[in-house]
């Protein structure tokens, strides 16, 4: 008896909502056919582009070599022009405290006395701002309401849009008469430190490096509390959270997370204004007074800086010996210059770019 049961139909593969997955190409053999060179389309990808890599490196390697070359041939200027004087000059450059040089055949220059101004004010600018802007940067980027932090932001960045004149100005004719009561109080109580004792010019005027270290102080602390502002805002928000799961109270979070994630660009952003105070030329030049005996590393002492006293004397700059002797203090300034930054980066550990 012949069997009712239907014949099993093999099923489709193509059928709609089959399971079975469609023969896959060989691959071996279809890559294989495929032409392996780039089309019309990659022209640029593979010739344009290794061209392009070429021009844009052969330009950032002269950017860099136009720097240093800038800076070699400033160093070069400098040293060339100095060399006759300092071979002419008849007292001791590094320590004596004498600066004429009206007469060419008598040349008695030093920069004792320019190097202590410039030092002590710009050491003393910078011990006053560093702390304020460290704070201010602690207060936008962890403190404030973002609707107080971008305006008052935006109003301390204003003050590095101030001309220096106009700082010199409000330093001589608003500062330094209520900074004399302050300057009389530590002349009195703490004479008996170097910084307080009695300076080589009188305390009535204000024109001392005391008032001139407050003014520059104002006028780095922009430049200051700008960048470090911003290298706090990049402290990694994962740091910040796992000190608050901790239960790290916000001082404990800036202490252990942002301030040491700011440290090298604490350091950059400080020399950066440390260098702006030593190179800071009309504002000193209003505030401090001539001194007429030489100074004893007090801040109540006036005088010149190395930029003030290169400044003072521009116009007279026609005869070339004595020309040089203003050029041999630049080249210390210059010079100064880098040691704080070779200084600074031995401090940050050879890292003074943020982060």
């Amino acid at each position: 008896m012949a069997s009712s049961r239907p014949a099993a139909v093999k099923p489709d593969s193509t059928a709609a909502g089959s399971s079975v997955t469609p023969a896959s190409p060989r691959w071996g053999r279809d890559t294989a056919d495929m032409p392996t060179k780039p089309g019309k389309g990659s022209a640029l990808r593979q010739g344009g582009g290794r061209w392009g890599d070429t021009v844009f490196k052969s330009i950032a390697v002269a950017a860099g070599a136009a720097i240093i070359g800038a800076i070699a041939l400033m160093a070069l200027f400098l040293i060339i022009r100095a060399i006759p004087s300092l071979q002419a000059n008849q007292v001791n450059f590094l320590f004596s405290t004498e600066f004429l040089t009206t007469d060419s055949d008598n040349l008695r220059f030093g920069i004792r006395d320019l190097f202590m101004v410039t030092v002590l004010s710009s050491a003393f600018a910078l011990a006053l701002a560093v702390p304020i802007a460290i704070g201010i940067a602690a207060f936008l980027t962890n403190y404030a309401p973002k609707q107080l932090a971008r305006p008052f932001g935006m109003l301390v960045d204003l003050l590095a849009a101030v001309p220096s004149i106009v700082f010199g100005l409000w330093g001589i004719f608003v500062l330094a008469p209520s900074l004399k009561p302050v300057a009389t109080f530590l002349n009195d109580s703490l004479g008996w430190f170097f910084l307080f004792s009695d300076g080589n010019v009188s305390l009535a005027g204000g024109g001392t490096i005391f008032t001139a270290g407050i003014v520059l102080a104002v006028m780095i602390l922009p430049i200051i509390t700008s960048v470090t502002r911003e290298v706090f805002a990049l402290t990694p928000r994962g740091h910040v959270e796992a000190a608050q799961a901790l239960g790290a109270t916000k001082w404990e979070v800036v202490r252990m997370t942002v301030l040491p994630y700011g440290r090298s660009g604490m350091i950059a952003a400080s020399m950066l204004g440390l260098g702006r105070a030593l190179g800071e030329t009309i504002a000193v030049l209003i505030i401090l007074r001539t001194a007429a005996q030489p100074g004893h590393w007090s801040l109540f002492d006036g005088g010149y800086t190395f930029a003030s006293k290169i400044a003072s004397a521009a116009a007279e700059f026609s005869a070339p010996l004595p020309t040089g002797a203003y050029i041999a203090a630049g080249l210390v300034l210059f010079a100064l210059t880098f040691v704080v930054n070779a200084l600074a980066r031995a401090a940050a550990g050879g890292r003074v770019s943020g982060g």
